[in-house]
């Protein structure tokens, strides 16, 4: 990510994070927010942003905050929520009615002292660490997320997430997230969830109640002669591409470094790196 992106985004803070947490404090919490996203981009600590040395002439004017009043500032949940503010504004809108649903493993070293961590099943077996669950459209956009530990269960965090969607259309996932109560609450908020049978196809339905758009996408998905599911599901790869470039870009999400340890720290950094992809694709898109 270049020079342009994150002055885009500090752009984006300027307007929407002029204020101060209260009258006392000096800096504001669009320049305590510049200060940790200069970290983030370069996957250094915020120690290392806080060094005057470490910003190019010409890229910050003024006194830079201590690390301890940059790390007690991001605890506070009203930075969490500029954040996201910050975030939704850069990628826009979306009205596609194509979206994915699935998990990011990120792992930490097996040995870590971080108690909020868990052990789960990642990308190669198992490991320790956290997950990023998110749902993203078909272009790019990321419409809910959550960050959790590496056991937490993938339809639980389906469902807090389709809370707070505001996407209707279909969602597309793989079978773990085949469960009636993630499917009716998915079509109760005007979602058809489409996903193969945890069990594969052919078995029989057990003598349990099954949700209505369980059965629809099971038809779709197993008796659809009309070629419409398989141009559906090939969709659902857009969210493989989405963490892939999310990974492999320049200061995009590759690790989690040493310094990133605990729930909530976990959560800012992740934050942070959706912010920054959510510009990049910005800059893209207008060029």
């Amino acid at each position: 990510m270049g020079r342009g992106t994150y002055d885009r985004v500090r752009r984006a803070l300027r307007r929407l994070g002029r204020r101060r947490q209260s009258g006392r404090q000096r800096y504001t919490d669009a320049g305590i927010l510049e200060v940790y996203l200069w970290a983030v981009l370069h996957d250094r600590p915020v120690s290392w942003a806080c060094d005057a040395g470490s910003w190019p002439r010409g890229t910050r004017r003024g006194p830079l905050p201590s690390a301890s009043a940059v790390s007690r500032r991001m605890r506070t949940a009203r930075m969490t929520r500029l954040l996201e503010r910050v975030r939704t504004t850069l990628q826009g809108q979306d009205d596609s009615l194509v979206a994915s649903i699935d998990g990011k493993p990120m792992p930490i070293g097996p040995h870590s002292h971080d108690r909020q961590s868990g052990y789960g099943r990642a990308a190669s077996g198992k490991a320790r660490g956290y997950k990023l669950h998110a749902v993203v459209s078909v272009t790019g956009r990321v419409l809910a997320w959550r960050v959790a530990p590496m056991h937490a269960d993938e339809r639980t965090m389906a469902r807090r997430m389709l809370r707070e969607l505001t996407h209707t259309g279909y969602l597309l996932a793989d079978a773990n997230y085949d469960s009636n109560k993630l499917f009716d609450q998915a079509i109760a908020r005007g979602v058809q969830l489409v996903t193969p049978r945890r069990y594969g196809p052919g078995r029989g339905l057990g003598r349990r109640p099954q949700s209505a758009a369980r059965l629809r996408s099971k038809d779709l998905l197993e008796t659809d002669a009309t070629g419409f599911a398989s141009d559906l599901m090939r969709h659902r790869w857009s969210i493989e591409r989405f963490f892939g470039t999310l990974s492999s870009r320049p200061g995009g999400l590759g690790y989690l470094p040493a310094w990133v340890r605990s729930w909530r720290r976990v959560r800012n950094w992740v934050a942070a790196k959706l912010l920054l992809e959510a510009a990049h694709r910005n800059e893209k898109k207008e060029i």
